[in-house]
């Protein structure tokens, strides 16, 4: 199966799993994973931040981020369509007890102006203080838009302005900085935490990593806990993220190509709409409804193929290369792909 469908599809290769096989580990919950310490010490310095906090999930890492920075009833700040809003169950409301205040940015990005707007009223018995702006590099429902930097740099310098802390949601920030040639520590030394994934383009099977100050990740680290994210000997997972960290960043410009291939062979199918100009790192969003099937037919007929992407129920597709996807594998599903909308194969 060629499968676009997330790059979380990717699957750990031979010598990662050798890596954990082999890593030394300790009890996690005490700090004695010597391998868990290795990779912390790893991203705090990738990221140019005090400490950093080995996790199970993205999702906790947010429900973290957004927890140490807030106090219930407070309010966050976030695009439309951000993962903690979208995708992560309630968990900001459950977990942090906060509001949510939505900016409608154009594809994931927003102007300073609309931090403001979306702030307001602040102060007075009357309204919930906004404590916490969120931003996500790259945006994954933007598109895997990458943030032009003076913008990201101006929304977090007024959020900070106003009293409140950043949080930046970097599932793919390695992504960001790979296509943008712009470091980690030059997006994070905006933001006052940060977080990066394991278990996309780098290839791990599981977990992510939050960064920040030290005095806040020893804050984190009791949500951890009470969260449930404690873990005992995690240093066979952690070696995951310490191989993909020395092995698998540079390799993501090769998924970057793959995904702008896979969007100029889609934009030849007739009936497919897409802007291959938008393509700028892994994600690719395309629009089928004008091919004459239903998501439906389309979708088992790639699958029938050897082939997953997008959606049976819905006509806005989103397709994702990753460090198990080839160029060979993209231009098949091209053909794939044309042969399904013509019916011809």
């Amino acid at each position: 199966m060629i499968d676009l469908i997330s790059d979380t599809a990717t699957r750990p290769s031979p010598e990662m799993r050798r890596a954990m096989a082999e890593a030394p580990v300790g009890d996690e919950q005490l700090r004695e994973d010597p391998t868990v310490n290795r990779l912390q010490e790893m991203v705090a310095e990738l990221t140019g931040k005090e400490a950093a906090l080995f996790l199970p999930s993205g999702t906790m890492c947010n429900a973290i981020g957004i927890k140490v920075h807030t106090n219930p009833g407070d309010k966050i700040v976030l695009e439309r369509w951000a993962h903690p809003y979208t995708s992560e169950a309630g968990g900001p409301g459950l977990l942090a007890g906060v509001m949510t205040a939505l900016i409608e940015g154009e594809r994931g990005v927003f102007t300073p102006e609309q931090v403001e707007e979306a702030v307001q009223p602040q102060g007075g018995f009357h309204s919930a203080p906004a404590t916490l702006l969120c931003l996500e590099n790259t945006h994954n429902r933007g598109g895997g838009k990458v943030w032009p930097l003076e913008t990201f740099q101006a929304v977090a310098e007024t959020a900070h302005r106003l009293g409140m802390k950043v949080h930046l949601d970097g599932a793919r920030l390695l992504n960001a900085v790979v296509a943008s040639g712009i470091p980690a520590k030059v997006w994070s030394q905006y933001v006052d935490t940060v977080w990066i994934d394991l278990s996309k383009g780098l290839g791990c099977p599981i977990g992510a990593v939050l960064a920040g100050d030290r005095e806040t990740m020893e804050r984190a680290r009791r949500y951890k806990h009470m969260f449930g994210g404690a873990m005992r000997q995690a240093g066979i997972i952690a070696a995951a993220g310490v191989y993909a960290l020395e092995h698998n960043v540079e390799r993501l410009a090769e998924d970057h190509a793959n995904a702008k291939l896979l969007a100029a062979g889609l934009s030849e199918i007739p009936g497919i709409a897409i802007n291959p100009a938008e393509v700028e790192t892994n994600i690719v969003f395309f629009d089928v409804s004008g091919t004459g099937r239903s998501p439906q037919e389309l979708y088992h007929g790639l699958i029938e193929r050897g082939v997953r992407m997008g959606s049976p129920t819905a006509t806005r597709w989103r397709a994702v290369t990753h460090l198990d996807v080839s160029r060979a594998d993209i231009e098949r599903a091209v053909e794939v792909m044309e042969a399904v909308v013509t019916g011809r194969g």
